[in-house]
């Protein structure tokens, strides 16, 4: 005969009560069925697990060695249903990310600081590449999610989800002669020299069509990279102007000296 799990919980409250009648009212169950239960588990082990004494019920020698393997088992059944919980409710397991450049300082930084509290047993995996190649890895699996602009083309083989709204702007250096200014027409902007990110950036994308859309002529492009560290420097200390979300250029701002325009 098969030991039943809710025998030996059951087992194990007679144990801690030392009393059967106590048992039964902190189980919520009838004498004659706690009883039951506790004859259906001896019969199983073969042994007499219990025996009783004016006051109650005492542990035999095989009872308090189950009564030991038993409060092992719950500690271990604990553990089990909290795993199953976590992974359940994304408390566990290991998170492959994605995220554009100028993401990965705000906000995604912050994300990670409190989902690794919230979750200390979660590992995390943090890609900081294109838009081209975030979404092709996600595609093949090798991502779990991507922080990209949803100005990128449409994507609904995807699931997305609104983060945040954010728009892009022109920076200069704080010495740049525009940055003065109280206006900035997009005509006076038209024959400066440009650093920008990538051709294949959403931010580059978008500078192109703003050009295009106001009839202006090809933008003078004197420096394209894909470190964003390195084109903020080079707009923070020269003549150059960049193009950036506003998010991204007000976080960076105090760093690197620039000023923005709408």
């Amino acid at each position: 005969m098969k030991m039943e799990l809710r025998d030996i919980e059951y087992f194990a409250v007679v144990a801690e009560h030392g009393q059967v009648g106590r048992a039964a009212e902190a189980l919520g169950l009838g004498q004659p069925a706690l009883s039951k239960s506790l004859r259906r588990l001896e019969e199983a082990v073969q042994t007499k697990l219990l025996r009783r004494t004016p006051k109650g019920v005492e542990l035999t020698e095989a009872g308090a060695a189950l009564l030991s393997r038993v409060s092992r088992l719950r500690l271990a059944l604990g553990d089990v249903a909290r795993e199953v919980a976590d992974i359940g409710q994304g408390r566990t397991g290991h998170l492959r990310i994605g995220a554009l450049p100028g993401f990965v300082e705000h906000p995604l930084s912050a994300a990670c600081s409190a989902l690794l509290e919230d979750a200390p047993n979660v590992t995390l995996t943090v890609t900081v590449e294109t838009t081209h190649v975030l979404l092709s890895a996600l595609r093949n699996g090798e991502l779990d999610l991507v922080v990209i602009p949803t100005t990128a083309s449409p994507h609904g083989d995807l699931i997305q989800e609104h983060l945040f709204d954010d728009e892009f702007v022109v920076i200069a250096s704080v010495n740049h002669r525009l940055a003065k200014r109280k206006r900035v027409a997009i005509a006076d902007i038209a024959q400066e020299r440009w650093a920008l990110m990538g051709p294949n950036a959403p931010a580059t994308h978008e500078f192109h069509r703003a050009f295009q859309a106001n009839g202006l002529p090809p933008p003078r492009i004197t420096m394209m990279a894909t470190s964003l560290f390195l084109r903020d420097h080079l707009v923070a200390s020269s003549d150059m102007l960049g193009f950036s979300s506003r998010r991204v250029a007000h976080y960076a701002a105090p760093r690197h000296r620039f000023a923005s325009r709408n």
